[in-house]
């Protein structure tokens, strides 16, 4: 999960994105993150070991080279990201801050972040650039992955859905060989799809902070997303168009309206996509 200032889309009661609310967001949005900006330069001062990779500079208070191979791994996200949703290259570079024990990590984030609430890993979006601080420990490939994501998508865009934020981050959280096939959630989700309605983008839509993401939340954006990624060209194109608007400050349509307007019969769509998802 991340924790992030960025601003949210807001809808009009047609369904349609609010211009004036849009920009009044973004401009809000500015104010906020350029306090978190300071904040964030007056605690990163003094790293033993400072190493670059792509867009990522990654400070650590024990010596990474060991890490080298996963660090490489991660850099090629902005690639991956690029090639899959065709947006921009960041516009911004990424600080990753990574402490060798929990204890540490946990001493940090309290004292420069103390109304923040601290998980395993985390992005924090201040006005430039985004930071990612994560310790080591179980998961913790896993987690860098699912936070530099966000940190890209940030660094790339205005703004990112909430829902789509965590979609997108849970697919790419995993190695690529297996973000199509071999993703946890997709034994679930396939079997879902014979006894229960596909999950309702209009609900992950209406979400707003991270305390109203479970589980079930975190699936479904991931399965709407590999519907988006791997279904449908005219899925695929939307997903891609709704980035693009974002990314040209264009406040765009919900994509629960878009992908009606371009699969009418999206829950069918939605069904077949995943029983038919085979090697």
């Amino acid at each position: 999960a991340r924790v992030s200032s960025t601003a949210r889309i807001s809808q009009s009661e047609n369904g349609m994105i609010d211009p004036s609310r849009f920009m009044r967001r973004l401009i809000w949005l500015i104010a906020l993150t350029t306090c978190l900006a300071v904040k964030a330069r007056t605690c990163v001062a003094d790293w033993p070991h400072v190493v670059r990779y792509g867009p990522f500079v990654v400070h650590a208070d024990f010596d990474p080279a060991p890490l080298a191979p996963l660090f490489a791994d991660i850099a090629r996200l902005q690639s991956e990201l690029q090639a899959k949703l065709e947006i921009g290259l960041p516009r911004e570079h990424v600080d990753v801050y990574l402490f060798a024990r929990e204890s540490s990590y946990h001493d940090y984030m309290r004292r420069y972040f103390p109304d923040v609430r601290p998980r395993k890993a985390m992005f924090i979006k201040s006005n430039s650039p985004g930071n990612v601080f994560a310790h080591t420990g179980s998961d913790f490939a896993v987690d860098l992955r699912h936070e530099c994501t966000h940190a890209l998508l940030h660094a790339a865009l205005p703004m990112v859905p909430l829902w789509l934020d965590e979609g997108l981050a849970e697919y790419f959280e995993v190695p690529a060989e297996l973000r199509a096939f071999d993703n946890s959630y997709l034994s679930t989700v396939r079997r879902n799809t014979y006894w229960r309605r596909p999950p309702s983008i209009l609900e992950l839509e209406s979400l707003r902070g991270l305390n109203e993401m479970g589980e079930s939340e975190y699936r479904s954006a991931w399965a709407w997303v590999h519907f988006m990624i791997h279904g449908p060209a005219s899925a695929q194109a939307e997903l891609k168009t709704f980035l693009r608007q974002i990314a040209q400050h264009t406040p765009p349509s919900p994509l629960s309206v878009r992908l009606a307007a371009v699969c009418p019969d999206l829950s069918r769509s939605y069904s077949e996509h995943f029983r038919r998802w085979h090697r």
